[in-house]
């Protein structure tokens, strides 16, 4: 199961959190947790919901274990959702408090044309989160932009961070050439799609950017559409993702890492876009680094191979746990 709680980001912003599993119980005595998740939706499970997180997303039968005490906040990449997580937040479920957040302009958090898409107020959504969900120090997992987000609010709070695991995400400026080449890539775009069997045609097998089929693209991409009068559109709206994407892609987020204080994991796949030199360079920059790769997986490393991305983990977990 999933269930939604509402929480209040940067500006008033309304981000849709998922907490898989059952929550922690509550002491009958104790008032705090009402305080701790503000606006929890009235809409209950995914199932309830109408589509978010998928029916696949189970997790999480019986009562939590007792030791199942430590919160993980997931963050997805840019263009994501927390439903992207599904696999990897049922099986931490088992054993953590296990929470993915639609990011703003993500999923079904709020999308309003002014708000502010800066690094800033991604970080501050991030430490809304926890500081509402009563989850921290809690590890963070971020992919991509979400594993930028997350290390930024680990230096900036260390107090709510005990871990955190970095998934394929470079600390390198990536520079003009690169937002441009994102801006020809949203119009390339054959959207509206007629069909999710387009989508996933399109993104799996026929996006220029593909250089081999690969059926998990296609099915990631499926997963951030929605149904239109015209047909079948992105869930955001890809101007904000260009909004977001330019205040990180020019500067370099070295300086950053150096002040991330507690356990971090950097995890590559093989044919991801971070490449081993600038991983382990990463791992040499954080004072407390270390490194995994997943073979035959890409950029979507999570998604891609869920065994090998929770082989590579899993060790990195323990180990936090244990300390």
């Amino acid at each position: 199961m999933a269930r939604r709680i509402d929480v209040t980001g940067a500006g008033g912003v309304r981000l849709a959190a998922w907490e898989f599993g059952d929550p922690p119980k509550k002491d009958p005595a104790d008032d705090r947790s009402e305080a701790m998740i503000p606006a929890q939706s009235a809409r209950g499970t995914a199932g309830e919901t109408g589509g978010e997180p998928s029916g696949e997303n189970r997790a999480g039968t019986g009562p939590p274990s007792p030791e199942r005490t430590t919160g993980v906040l997931l963050l997805h990449g840019l263009m994501g959702r927390a439903s992207h997580w599904a696999s990897t937040a049922r099986w931490l479920s088992e054993r953590h408090r296990a929470v993915a957040l639609d990011q703003r302009g993500h999923g079904q958090s709020e999308k309003p044309p002014k708000a502010a898409f800066t690094r800033e107020a991604y970080v501050e959504d991030a430490e809304a989160a926890l500081e509402q969900l009563g989850l921290g120090p809690a590890v963070l997992v971020g992919h991509a932009m979400g594993a930028l987000t997350a290390w930024q609010l680990a230096a900036k709070r260390p107090d709510l961070v005990s871990g955190l695991i970095i998934c394929d995400m470079r600390a390198s400026a990536l520079g003009a050439a690169s937002q441009r080449e994102w801006a020809d890539w949203f119009e390339s775009w054959p959207a509206p799609f007629a069909t999710l069997a387009d989508v996933r045609k399109w993104f799996g097998e026929d996006d220029p950017w593909v250089e081999r089929p690969n059926p998990a693209r296609g099915e990631f991409y499926a997963e951030v559409m929605q149904e239109s009068p015209d047909g079948w559109r992105p869930v955001f709206e890809p101007e904000q993702m260009l909004k977001s994407r330019e205040t990180w892609v020019y500067d370099a987020h070295w300086e950053e890492l150096t002040q991330v204080r507690c356990p971090t994991l950097v995890v590559r796949g093989l044919d991801g876009e971070l490449g081993r030199a600038e991983a382990q360079e990463m791992v040499r920059v954080l004072p407390r680094g270390e490194y995994a790769e997943v073979a035959h997986a890409g950029h979507l490393v999570h998604y891609d191979q869920p065994e090998g991305w929770r082989t590579a983990i899993e060790p990195f977990l323990d180990g936090v746990l244990a300390r």
